[in-house]
Parts: C-alpha cells; structure tokens; sequence
C-alpha cells in the first residue's frame, strides 16, 4: 500500500518559493510511489488564534478540514519560508489551530498525534531559510509529530528553479530525493492513517 503524504508550503504568495519547492516535492514523492495530495492553506483560512475567541465559537471549521486531511495521510512535507530567522505567521497558525482540536463528532481526535513529517525550507539567502526550521521542528515535536532528520534548504532561491520548475542544482535533487524516500519509509512504518 503506497504511503500517503499531504504536502503544502507554509506561504501563499503568488511565486512564492516555498511553494515551487513544495511542487518539486510532490514531484518527487509520485515518482517514488507515494500517494500525494498537494493543498495550499489558502484553502482553510483561518483567524488569528485567541483563547477567547475559541470560548466563545470553538475551534473553527476549516482547522477540523485541515486536520481530518493530516488525520487521513501518513505523513505530511511543508515546505516553509523563513520569516525573521522562524516560522511564518500563516503556517503557524494553522499548526496552533489544529492543536487545538481534542475530540471530532464526540470522539478523541488529536490530528498531529503520531503523524511523521519532513521539513524543507527556501530563501533568496545563502541560509537557504534553514533558521526557520528548528523553529518549525520544535512546534511540531510538541505537538506529537515525527520530524524525520534529513531536510532539504534551497539557498539563492531566486535563481534555483529552471523553466520547467525542477532545481538547477544537482545538489538540491539529491537532497529533496532523500528527503522523500526517508519520509515515505518512516511514515510507511509508523503509519496511524485515519480511516475518514
């Protein structure tokens, strides 16, 4: 049975990088023989995360979409910007929103809990937005998710892509290659894939 793996990028500008290098990655898992589903969170708009606002309407409708989504993959790829050395306000938004939900129609329902991820980054700077992502990494490990080693950050984005929106750099296939195959091969094994 194929590994399912939910991918998006943790921004949704027009061109933005982080979503070519979430493209490269659907790529990738398909022709590894993943089962792939590519969202962008521009679909499961969210407020801003306030206690008092979840008091008083709960915990909103499109972070139960987004998380009944998480719930029914094996695993998940975000491919993230880098906003002042961390983690973009959208992606951590919904990461915070979909925390939040403890029982779906009555029932337990922790969507991160035990779900894998690998974790990629891009940047117009030489840091390739890695900064980001041991903040992203941390977010995700307290919230139960498996943050698999290997990652891969595009450095000098803005001159990373060719025309066919592959990576010019062998460099940067290698590392999206493995990160794929390391990805697909721990979410196979730790699957907890909600039947939904």
């Amino acid at each position: 049975m194929a590994a399912r793996i939910l991918v998006f990028a943790g921004s949704i500008r027009t061109g933005a990088y982080s979503g070519k290098t979430a493209d490269v990655a659907t790529k990738e898992l398909a022709e590894q023989g993943a089962d792939v589903t590519r969202i962008s969170l521009a679909d499961y708009p969210l407020p801003i995360m306030d206690q008092d606002l979840e008091k008083e309407k709960g915990v909103p409708e499109n972070a139960y979409r987004l998380g009944r989504l998480i719930a029914t993959n094996d695993g998940m790829l975000i491919c993230s910007p880098e906003y002042n050395s961390s983690i973009p306000p959208l992606l951590k938004n919904a990461i915070d929103w979909v925390s939040r939900i403890r029982k779906d129609n009555g029932h337990p329902f922790k969507p991160f809990e035990g779900k894998v991820a690998g974790l990629c980054s891009s940047s117009e700077g030489a840091f390739a937005g890695a900064r980001g992502l041991y903040h992203l990494r941390s977010v995700l490990m307290r919230c139960q998710v498996e943050i698999i080693t290997p990652q891969c950050s595009v450095g000098r984005a803005h001159e990373a892509f060719d025309d066919d929106g592959g990576f010019k750099e062998e460099h940067s296939r290698r590392s999206m290659a493995t990160v794929c195959r390391t990805l697909i091969e721990r979410a196979t094994m730790l699957s907890t894939r909600a039947s939904r």
